[in-house]
């Protein structure tokens, strides 16, 4: 499997004609806004709803408590208080868990830009419900509410991170990728601020903590129906090639875009089968079996990684640090703004240092910071500046998380798999990301109660482990096309692929002028 980890000198070559020119050319102002607006909708809602229902957690419990006073006229029992409250907590789960599966239906019939247009409709009726629901004196608004943003957030991680693969140029995938995680922490720190009792963590103004979902959906809706659809799309799976170049012309901000029609229509006739395949026909494959199980694995171990299982003693030791119950929810603001800079950076410099070394970096950096607050917090009681170092592995917990795994499972889920297995592929990583996300919320407590500090432990493994598949398996992918990187894996999947190189080269001695363009459609046409 070492061999695996090799470039293979044909992989720079695909494409090399328009490379030099493609590194130098400025990154559009059409690409930044799909990129932006596009996670803003999508990637910021799911980052916002992660954190919003902490600070008016109090006030959601006591409008239960009222409302199920003035229904029944008796106070709630505590067990059905915390049944509703662990339903609304769950469900946003449950929702994106039926949302991520829902995806590939619905991507087939609008594609990928009006899948997220269509996702806005479920972030603004979720909105709706949650904001309503005490007017209403409904609780099951506010429970609906959440099981509908977690619908919108399973379609949006996702359909965002598909476009957002297909519409880049591969020298700049992995940063433009970035802006899902970016947003993500984004939208956390955001739901951390208006949390705050000087803004809407108030008693009087907790319903307008989720009118504000709205806002970033009804901005989407604004701006993304101007900006174009997937050009891959367009052209292998609709087969408009006047669109695909039209949308090409946007996005790289220039007239000559045959490389990049070229390059799909090689990918179109290297793939066995162009129309779009079944989760059935992916599991299937062998062709595609070791990035099938490395997305799996590294979509699980984002979840299982522990990051979410720091919130529940964050609190817990900045109160036994010292500081004042009313004042450490503006030292927590910390936890957000430093994911936010952390995915900025990973953003930044992803193109040059590549995937691989940050994720495999992420994992790694995880399991010594939580191996070393599993230290401190031993020694927390019997040392008074203990609790500070604690804190301080928080904060380089979520800094490692963020630098890499925080959102390059998402890109290599687009990178991993050519055009017609992609929605497969993102149906699976969404499908174990929801699963272990509820495994993490379901388990943790009881983990937490047998194992006390030493539950982080059971992180430390879960990293090194993902760490160590990631360096004997995965290829680094950064500046590849889809054909490169579906070749770094023919190997190790055990099949003979032709070099995608030949088959540019193939591409390339065809006349660039239209009847060829059109004998390369219905060659794709009739091989499908």
């Amino acid at each position: 499997m070492g061999k695996l980890q090799e470039d293979n000198p044909a992989d720079h070559k695909t494409g090399d004609p328009g490379n030099k020119s493609c590194e130098q050319e400025p990154v559009t102002a059409c690409l930044l806004s799909a990129a932006f607006f596009g996670a803003l909708g999508s990637s910021f809602i799911y980052g916002y709803n992660l954190s919003v229902v902490n600070a008016p957690a109090l006030f959601i419990k006591a409008f239960y408590n009222k409302t199920w006073i003035e229904r029944y006229g008796e106070p709630i029992a505590a067990e059905t208080a915390t049944l509703l409250w662990s339903i609304t907590v769950s469900i946003f789960a449950i929702g994106g868990l039926l949302g991520a599966l829902s995806v590939s239906s619905i991507i087939r019939v609008l594609g990928r830009k009006g899948t997220l247009l269509l996702n806005n409709g479920f972030a603004v009726i979720a909105a709706l419900l949650m904001a309503l629901g005490e007017t209403a004196k409904s609780f099951e608004m506010l429970i609906v509410g959440r099981f509908m943003i977690g619908v919108d957030s399973g379609i949006a991680l996702s359909v965002l991170p598909m476009y957002l693969g297909e519409i880049t140029p591969k020298h700049i995938r992995g940063s433009i990728g970035q802006f899902n995680s970016i947003l993500i922490c984004l939208g956390v720190f955001t739901g951390q601020v208006l949390g705050l009792p000087e803004l809407l963590g108030q008693v009087s103004r907790w319903n307008h903590l989720f009118s504000f979902l709205a806002v970033p959906a009804v901005l989407q809706l604004c701006v993304l129906p101007f900006l174009p659809e997937s050009p891959r799309f367009l052209l292998m799976e609709r087969r408009d090639e006047a669109g695909a170049e039209r949308a090409f012309q946007r996005f790289l901000g220039k007239k000559d875009v045959s490389q990049e029609l070229e390059e799909v229509h090689a990918e179109a006739r290297a793939q066995d089968n162009v129309q779009r395949a079944s989760v059935l026909q992916l599991l299937r494959n062998p062709a595609v079996h070791w990035q099938l199980i490395t997305i799996i694995i590294t979509m699980a171990c984002y979840q299982l990684c522990g990051l979410n299982a720091i919130w529940y003693y964050t609190n817990g030791i900045l109160l036994e640090a010292g500081f004042a119950k009313n004042i450490i929810p503006y030292i927590t603001l910390s936890t957000g703004a430093i994911e936010t800079l952390a995915a900025i950076a990973s953003g930044l410099v992803i193109e040059r240092i590549g995937r691989k070394p940050l994720l495999i970096f992420g994992f790694a950096a995880m399991a010594v910071f939580f191996s070393l607050l599993t230290v401190f917090l031993n020694f927390q009681d019997s040392v008074s500046w203990m609790p500070y170092l604690s804190y301080i592995c928080i904060l380089a917990v979520i800094a490692s998380f963020c630098s890499g795994p925080g959102g390059i499972p998402f890109i290599l889920t687009g990178e991993l798999f050519e055009q017609s297995y992609r929605p497969a592929a993102f149906m699976i990583a969404g499908t174990v990301n929801w699963l272990s996300n509820f495994a993490v919320g379901l388990l943790f407590p009881f983990v937490q109660e047998k194992l006390q500090s030493f539950a982080f432990l059971v992180f430390v493994v879960v990293c090194i482990l993902g760490s160590i598949y990631l360096y004997c398996v995965l290829p680094e992918t950064k500046n590849k096309t889809f054909m490169d990187i579906s070749q770094s894996f023919a190997k190790i999947n055990k099949i003979s692929v032709a070099a995608p190189a030949q088959e540019m080269e193939l591409v390339l001695s065809m006349k660039p002028n239209v009847n060829g363009k059109a004998q390369d459609v219905a060659k794709m046409e009739s091989s499908s």
